[in-house]
């Protein structure tokens, strides 16, 4: 873990070693790998990215994030339907994910996951 000083030009960011890290006017932009998450189970706080493998009709649950955090959630392998019942989701109670290539964007914000984006998924 290495920390580095804030100036004017550079704010302060704390980096863990195993992420690529690049600061761009400001913007913080991390290379950190997907999780693969292969039949029922959790979707994962500490990476921004799920990769979701059906094994059957599989359960995902997605516990509550940090205010501004995002997700980014797509189905890789199609086995089955995979349907994510989030533990709080504005405005819906779940989201399945039917055919490779469905995909959901969220951010926390206001106590619960909002669908910033989505492609192909069920919402309900």
């Amino acid at each position: 873990l290495s920390t580095y000083k804030a100036t004017a030009a550079t704010p302060a960011v704390t980096i863990d070693n195993s992420q690529d890290v690049t600061l761009n006017a400001g913007a913080l932009i991390y290379g950190a790998p997907a999780q693969v998450l292969t039949g029922p189970g959790a979707v994962g706080l500490l990476t921004p990215i799920t990769h979701v493998a059906t094994t059957g009709a599989d359960a995902l649950t997605l516990a509550d994030g940090t205010q501004g955090e995002t997700k980014f959630i797509t189905m890789i392998t199609d086995g089955g339907d995979g349907t994510l019942t989030p533990t709080n989701l504005s405005g819906s109670s779940t989201i399945t994910f039917n055919d490779v290539g469905d995909s959901v964007h969220l951010l926390f914000t206001g106590g619960a996951w909002c669908i910033v984006g989505q492609y192909g998924v069920t919402i309900a």
